[in-house]
């Protein structure tokens, strides 16, 4: 994982972002609007002790669970907060959206509420099971166009068709009223935190939750610190933070789909920039291994983008890199969305293996001779090792032929030995690196 490289990079709250401080674009006026509008609308979401995270790092962590809320995520709050601001033209006329899922979602449940149609773009990569919830959400009012490429070509498509037609492009993360209605979680959080809070980690993709929750925190919890948490394959709003502006990354791992954003919102931004605490990077990898302790020992069903906030408490807090681990007091974690689709779950425990250093792959080539597998069996793996995969092939030599061999090692100090035992052995054994295409095709 990183962290910044400073304690403080970026303003904090109270202090100016230049010689004449300008104001945000989201005030707790706006919050405190959008709670009204959402009372009756959404759910109170719990917030819920951790076991296994509090003894885990020997304080209390807490799990805001939107992941109960409503379509299964905190984005129908800001989707149902800015459509409730429609006028009565701007209804009939119907609204346009983009999303990777769970503002769709959001737009679908608001879209049938309230009786206005809708026109939701999605990238080809949105998981299938949230499009489906999209469909049974928004019935007749929702329309889908499935966009090939990631989120920002969906977006790009959406805005596009909002001004060809007149029609209300309801943004997911970047307009005052859906970042103020995102941060009705923080209204919610202010009442439920105990005294002692000393830490809420939340998910950041364009940053309007992030923006939303400080918005509010900062005024009415100052001493609390909020930091931002982002999949180190989509940290768009670190780069930003680090360029002084938002900026367009070259590259973005989808995998975390809720927060695969590849520029942070300019309003956002300027909310964030001006009262966050720091941004922190979490490798995908160790997502995936907190979404299945997530799952095993808490109960809770989390997307990739949902175990972002419990995965920084864990690789943050034990690390011990910064003086925010000997503040005293509670860390809160948002668990932001549970829209996953369970077919991912075998690529997740394969992220989780490798990341974990306990799943190795080798191209191993065995003599076309009795035993040979034998002593690969007997004598190079360890007594608590297992072969997960094997893959033998003879093409061109009919003396020899190579297997792919996965490996599942009983502990992940263990790989010293089982390398040391491949070496002295008679076969020839290449290991399969993270960086290789063979590697890429296998997860």
């Amino acid at each position: 994982m990183s962290t910044s490289q400073a304690a403080h990079p970026f303003p904090t709250q109270g202090q100016e972002t230049s010689a004449s401080p300008m104001p945000l674009p989201v005030t707790t006026a706006d919050v405190e609007s959008a709670a009204r509008a959402l009372h009756g609308v959404v759910r109170r979401t719990a917030l819920g002790r951790s076991v296994r995270l509090s003894d885990h790092l020997g304080r209390d962590v807490y799990l805001k669970r939107e992941d109960l809320q409503k379509c299964r995520s905190f984005k129908v709050r800001g989707a149902s907060a800015r459509m409730s601001m429609l006028s009565p033209a701007q209804r009939e006329s119907g609204v346009v959206c983009a999303s990777a899922g769970n503002h769709a979602q959001g737009v679908a449940y608001a879209c049938s509420h309230l009786e206005v149609r809708g026109t939701i773009y999605l990238p080809s990569n949105t998981p299938r099971q949230k499009r489906q919830r999209i469909e049974v959400i928004g019935g007749q009012w929702v329309e889908q166009v499935i966009v090939e490429g990631t989120f920002d070509r969906a977006n790009a498509l959406a805005q596009e068709a909002a001004r060809a037609s007149g029609r209300v492009y309801v943004h997911p993360y970047d307009d005052p009223m859906t970042i103020a209605g995102q941060g009705t979680v923080a209204t919610e959080l202010a009442e439920q935190m105990p005294p002692d809070t000393a830490c809420v980690l939340v998910p950041v993709g364009g940053g309007g939750l992030l923006a939303g929750i400080l918005t509010w925190l900062k005024h009415a919890r100052p001493e609390v610190r909020v930091i931002g948490v982002e999949p180190a394959g989509a940290a768009s709003m670190r780069a930003a933070l680090d360029q002084g502006q938002p900026v367009h990354l070259d590259r973005v791992d989808s995998f975390v789909d809720g927060t695969a954003v590849g520029q942070a919102g300019d309003l956002a931004f300027d909310v964030v920039r001006a009262l966050v605490d720091d941004i922190v990077t979490v490798p995908e990898g160790a997502v995936c291994t907190e979404m299945l302790d997530l799952y095993q020992s808490d109960g809770v069903i989390a997307e990739p983008a949902g175990a972002l906030a419990s995965t920084a408490a864990r690789e943050f807090f034990r690390a011990g890199e910064t003086a925010e681990t000997d503040r005293p007091g509670a860390v809160v974690c948002l668990v932001s969305g549970g829209n996953n689709d369970l077919t991912r779950y075998a690529e997740v425990m394969e992220r989780s293996l490798r990341h974990e250093g306990l799943r190795h792959y080798f191209l191993v080539t065995f003599p076309q001779q009795p035993g040979a597998l034998r002593l690969f069996l007997g004598e190079i793996l360890g007594p608590g090792d297992d072969i997960v995969h094997f893959e033998y092939t003879k093409k061109n030599n009919r003396d020899t032929g190579p297997a792919l061999v996965g490996i599942d090692l009983s502990h992940r100090e263990g790989l010293e030995g089982l390398r040391r035992r491949m070496e002295a052995s008679p076969l020839h054994v290449e290991e399969i690196g993270t960086d290789s295409e063979l590697f890429r095709l296998l997860v």
